[in-house]
């Protein structure tokens, strides 16, 4: 997740403070799209068919806003949220067809029999989406998690209308159980399940998942992740491109293919992780990385489609949660620093017109990228 210890903090401000010169040259800007709002530890902001926003709030509460920024409490579930430091409310995942059946899904930590858990769940909607029904929830699915951090939970539907959950490798530092490179473990992966079965199941999965016939878990899709935080797919192409935290060193962008192994914890980016030497065959390495010298953290964006900036058309837009600098990089190009914000990235949201924005966890508040 997007808060990594108190090492990180202090790095994000002196990373910040250094950052404030470039802007003038930069190729973007941030605009306030709500001015004036401000939100408690915004991790997700996800545009609804009729144009209003739900925003996440990492406590465990759910916002509906306006194209205004007026807000109300569509969903409170504080009571059932263990938050604190990489834990919380997480994501939220329209159905895709929200509109009629009015689905939403969650993605949070709790905790039971003194154990963290995370969990997927389904609820219902209530008055056209202004509510979203408590009574309603069902759980998808449940992970033990053997540490308090890197819990991935960024959940979303695919083009192929199939729900793809990302899971980071159970925590603590270095993958001491060995999760990364463990398939027959959910955790260290990505996920992918189909809820709209009608077994009474809470899903099954996809016939051409990579593992369904053995070898792995069937729910997986790819593996060899460290804590992959905010992943999508391409308006255009339907390319899913995954950014994944890093442990000491290195923070990357990878580019998903069905049943890959993307190397932790035997690479950290493209590197031998601690620098011995290690095997590299059947490993995918990286579309984009960069050292602990400009972040600490990645945050994950979006390619961006829109029409508003068209020098950015193609573009996987990706930031840092300590530095507060925004890349975009293209498939065998070197990245391309856009603009050094000085926030603290939590995540990247798209619109209907695939214009992009970017959440502040540090001031609560929601930025739309425009050109200069």
């Amino acid at each position: 997740m997007v808060v990594r210890s108190v090492q990180a903090i202090f790095l994000s401000v002196l990373l910040s403070i250094g950052d404030v010169s470039w802007g003038a040259d930069s190729r973007v800007k941030l605009q306030p799209l709500f001015p004036g709002k401000h939100f408690s530890a915004p991790v997700a902001l996800i545009q609804r068919p009729d144009g209003n926003w739900y925003l996440v709030e990492q406590t465990g509460v759910v916002q509906l806003l306006d194209s205004a920024g007026n807000s109300q409490v569509a969903l409170d579930i504080t009571n059932r949220v263990r938050y604190g430091g990489e834990r919380g409310l997480l994501d939220l995942a329209l159905h895709p067809e929200f509109q009629r059946n009015g689905r939403v899904f969650l993605s949070y930590t709790t905790e039971r029999g003194g154990q963290l858990v995370s969990v997927i769940s389904e609820l219902n909607s209530l008055d056209q989406g202004r509510g979203l029904d408590r009574a309603s929830e069902r759980e998808i699915l449940t992970v033990g998690q053997p540490y308090g951090n890197h819990n991935g939970g960024h959940i979303a539907f695919g083009p192929d209308g199939y729900l793809y959950i990302g899971l980071g490798d159970g925590g603590s530092a270095g993958d001491p159980q060995g999760n990364g490179q463990n398939r027959l473990t959910l955790l260290g992966a990505l996920l992918r399940l189909d809820v709209d079965t009608k077994a009474g199941k809470p899903y099954v999965i996809p016939s051409d998942n990579p593992f369904i016939r053995g070898g792995g878990r069937p729910e997986l899709f790819a593996w060899g992740l460290r804590n992959p935080w905010r992943w999508s797919f391409d308006a255009l192409t339907g390319d899913l491109w995954l950014a994944d935290v890093g442990q000491d060193d290195w923070e990357e962008v990878n580019l998903i293919r069905k049943g890959g192994n993307y190397g932790w914890n035997i690479r950290e980016g493209a590197h031998c992780y601690k620098g011995e030497n290690c095997r590299q065959e059947d490993l995918i390495p990286p579309v984009a990385e960069y050292s602990h010298d400009l972040g600490c953290s990645v945050t994950g964006g979006f390619v961006y489609r829109g029409k508003a900036i068209p020098d950015l058309k193609g573009l996987y837009l990706y930031g840092d949660f300590c530095s507060g600098r925004i890349w975009g990089v293209r498939v065998g190009e070197a990245a391309q620093l856009l603009l050094a914000s000085g926030k603290r990235i939590s995540s990247f949201a798209q619109d209907r017109d695939n214009e992009l924005y970017v959440l502040d966890y540090g001031k609560g508040e929601v930025f739309r990228i425009t050109t200069r």
